[in-house]
């Protein structure tokens, strides 16, 4: 588990990428398991449009649980087919 002290406030506006620097979006917004009193999500705006084939698409929740690590970026985990396939999965490492 990842363990950070942060303000929320400071996560807004943060570029998202995955652990093969694949350009996610940015952090739009912040789900808040209050009774847990933990972060659930990050919703993601400005959704890098290569990677979603849906018109009018226009965010993303991305789960806690797939983050890697939190600083002046945010990476998380790659997931293999999560995206429409544009042969993200073969970018080297």
């Amino acid at each position: 588990m990842i363990r950070m002290r942060t303000q929320i406030t400071e996560l807004f506006g943060l570029n998202i990428y995955t652990e093969k620097s694949v350009f996610v979006g940015e952090v739009e917004d912040v789900i808040i398991d209050i009774e847990g009193k933990k972060i659930e999500s990050l919703v993601v705006g400005k959704l890098n449009q290569e990677l979603v084939d849906v018109k009018n698409y226009k965010g993303l929740k991305i789960p806690f649980r797939i983050i890697r690590s939190i600083g002046d970026i945010v990476i998380i985990r790659h997931l293999p087919g999560a995206f429409k396939s544009g042969n993200f999965d073969d970018i080297p490492a």
